[in-house]
């Protein structure tokens, strides 16, 4: 590491010690002539004869030092700890000067880069076969942040590349608009294709921040040449929390709940079917595997329950479709009123929470 490094101290700023040599001291006398003609009292010492002491007791100070730094590199040391000066006066009325502390090995700490990581379900999509933006992730290293897309790829196409708009929305419904990103794939071929990161215009203080995305395709290259995407896409209704929770039950293409008026039927990926066809024409899904295996349908309560102002109303409203809810979640939406009715009694109105809670109950479903 080079010179010895000493301080009065324990430890270095960017250093941590991995090693105790032990301790050291090394003494420096002055010879005793140099108080000749020096008072003994301290008060009759003049100006003149009080510097040329501290002078000389400087000049012991240094060489004790430099003789402790020579027995600190003796033993491997790089440093010595908790150095000290004391002053002693010998039997030949000489005055020496003792340099002590402990010789240390130190190791400079590796700087830790904080990384920042965000993954975006994309809330928007396109209604057929084009790879579809699924995710959006932000890493950030240092200031430096990289943006990654993922696109669900139904043909399994050889995608080379994807040039696209992303929007970063964040929790005080700011925007941010990323215009022609060049997406480049390493193997393209698969269903779920991941691109490699690229930089991204946003400091990485504000990742934490961002809460929504939306991707916006211009053009994609396939081993069978370049292809335009003109189609605008199709913003999601559901809430952010609901779609995340249907895309973990339902896959990460998935962008809709399963529904049918008898006529026609919508899949999870978004695709108005007729009702004859028993898969989807985009992502192949068959609709028998879709519906759900209980009759009930929250949505209808849910609307009720948003128009009551109070938990004991919501909960009236709960029991007019109690029969009719799976066994599995009757006991869970029950203990969900009785905490509402707690709460309310101590803290106010719980209307939102308590709705908020039986949404949750039922996402993905």
């Amino acid at each position: 590491m080079g010179d010895i490094m000493l301080t009065s101290g324990f430890n270095f700023e960017g250093y941590e010690i991995v090693e105790y040599l032990g301790f050291l001291n090394a003494q420096t006398a002055l010879a005793s002539n140099i108080f000749k003609g020096i008072a003994s009292g301290v008060t009759e010492m003049s100006d003149a004869e009080s510097e040329k002491l501290t002078g000389k007791l400087e000049q012991a100070n240094e060489l004790a030092m430099e003789k402790l730094k020579k027995m600190a590199a003796k033993r491997g040391a790089d440093a010595v700890i908790g150095l000290q000066f004391n002053y002693t006066q010998f039997a030949n009325n000489s005055v020496g000067t003792v340099a002590s502390g402990t010789a240390v090995k130190l190791k400079r700490k590796e700087e830790t880069v904080k990384t920042i990581t965000k993954e975006l379900y994309v809330s928007n999509y396109y209604n057929r076969l084009v790879p579809r933006p699924v995710k959006v992730t932000l890493t950030g290293v240092g200031n430096e942040v990289k943006i990654s897309t993922s696109f669900f790829n139904y043909n399994m196409d050889d995608i080379k590349a994807v040039r696209a708009d992303v929007e970063l929305t964040n929790l005080y419904e700011e925007k941010l608009l990323l215009k022609n990103l060049d997406f480049v794939f390493e193997r393209g071929n698969v269903t779920l294709i991941t691109a490699n990161d690229i930089d991204c215009k946003l400091p990485a203080k504000d990742i934490l921040l961002i809460k929504d995305s939306k991707v916006t395709i211009s053009k994609y290259v396939t081993s069978r040449g370049v292809f335009a995407c003109n189609d605008l896409p199709i913003n999601v209704t559901m809430p952010l929390h609901r779609l995340a929770a249907l895309k973990e039950n339902r896959g990460i293409d998935a962008v809709e709940k399963y529904r049918t008026d008898g006529m026609i039927w919508t899949c999870n990926c978004g695709y108005v079917n007729e009702a004859g066809s028993e898969e989807c024409m985009v992502c192949a899904r068959k609709q028998e595997d879709m519906k759900s295996t209980s009759k009930f349908n929250p949505d209808e309560m849910l609307a009720k329950m948003q128009t009551k102002e109070y938990v004991i109303e919501i909960k009236d409203v709960l029991m007019e479709y109690i029969k009719d809810i799976d066994n599995q979640y009757r006991m869970e939406l029950l203990e969900i009123m009785e905490s509402g009715l707690q709460y309310e009694k101590t803290r106010g109105n719980m209307k939102d929470t308590v709705i908020e809670k039986v949404e949750k109950v039922f996402e993905g479903q």
